[in-house]
């Protein structure tokens, strides 16, 4: 139907089926008219207008009534001014301050809630997944991640047969104390590092460094049975699991736990991280414990953890056992406070310790 132009203005207007752009006039009356060449090509009721997001110099606006993607664009100043003030409706659903603070308000409540996940919700799934992997896994992670672990140390395990006769006698001892039924497998590496690792799947390695340092059976029977209690409360597992996340249970659930990426994966965590308080003091009362039933007092190892932070000397090659396990003044305050007299027998005699001291040989 041909209209004539009362008050028009020039406008662009995307239909909502092409991307063409078309110059119309604007007819404003009862309704928003949208002119072609003198021919209303569309009627856009006023109620039904609604702004949309523009550049600052142009109103752009939809219809609820018409296509989707129909839009119209309008420059002129007179024209927007007559629009918005022929159109009730025109901002409803763009929100305002009250919107604004419900957005900025769900944002934070999802920003708390992935805090949370990460501070609450791994780590209670990683202490309920790590009892039900099964050993065979655990098994083979840890021994993938021990020939890393040789590897980054040199690799040489110390096999003076007097030496690992001393070294079996003194981790028997400490396994029959601590109850330890699970099979597990101890080594010692040549290495000046000080440092004690427990692995995944029953592994336990002690380098010579660390035994070197040590001034009696008592402070590196301590040390050891601190390691068991990681391994008997399968503190490694619970560590990769929670640091691994979601892609390290994908791995375990479809046996993809001994790919390379998987191995470096786990052998970084293990020498990198720290285990946490919880577990570092689980770890300690287990030490303890052991060391009580033995007739022996668990101070030993704590003052030698407090010797070698006093060295103050860091190897470069690898974290020590102190960054690992961290010797804070509240574990130094509970072994002091289960310190007793010792009651039961020398662990190791005096030849038996000389031994297992040179069991890597010359250093």
């Amino acid at each position: 139907m041909a209209l004539e132009a009362a008050q028009d203005s020039l406008a662009d207007y995307f239909d909502g089926t092409s991307s063409r752009k078309r110059r119309v006039e604007l007819r404003l009356g009862e309704n928003l008219d949208i002119v072609e060449a003198g021919v209303a090509v569309a009627t856009w009721p006023f109620d039904t207008i609604r702004r949309v997001d523009g550049p600052a110099h142009i109103l752009r606006l939809a219809s609820i009534s018409a296509l989707p993607l129909a839009r119209i664009e309008v420059e002129d100043a007179a024209m927007i001014a007559a629009v918005v003030a022929r159109c009730p409706s025109l901002d409803v659903g763009r929100g305002g301050p009250a919107q604004t603070w419900r957005i900025v308000f769900w944002s934070l409540a999802a920003a708390c809630s992935i805090v949370g996940v990460v501070i609450y919700g791994i780590p209670y799934a990683a202490e309920r997944l790590a009892p039900l992997v099964p050993d065979a896994v655990e098994r083979r992670m840890g021994e993938a991640v021990a020939g890393q672990v040789r590897n980054i140390f040199g690799g040489t395990i110390c096999d003076a047969p007097e030496g690992q006769a001393a070294f079996a006698s003194l981790m028997e001892k400490i396994r029959t104390a601590g109850g330890i039924a699970r099979p597990f497998d101890a080594q010692v590496l040549h290495s000046k590092v000080k440092n004690a690792l427990a692995l995944p799947g029953g592994r336990i390695f002690m380098l010579d460094g660390l035994l070197q340092v040590a001034r009696s059976p008592d402070e590196l029977a301590g040390i050891l049975a601190h390691e068991l209690g990681h391994l008997h409360h399968r503190h490694s597992m619970r560590m990769l699991i929670q640091t691994g996340g979601t892609s390290f249970l994908i791995g375990l659930l479809l046996g993809d736990i001994t790919g390379s990426g998987a191995v470096i994966f786990a052998t970084r965590t293990l020498l990198d991280a720290s285990h946490s308080r919880e577990a570092e003091q689980e770890a300690d009362r287990f030490a303890a414990a052991v060391m009580q039933k033995l007739g022996r007092s668990p101070l030993p190892m704590a003052e030698l953890l407090f010797r070698i932070t006093g060295e103050g000397k860091l190897e470069s090659k690898a974290v020590t056992i102190i960054s690992s396990h961290p010797l804070t003044e509240d574990r130094l305050a509970l072994m002091r406070k289960l310190d007793r007299p010792n009651t039961g027998p020398e662990l190791l005699s005096a030849t038996e310790w000389q031994a297992l001291k040179a069991i890597c040989g010359k250093n």
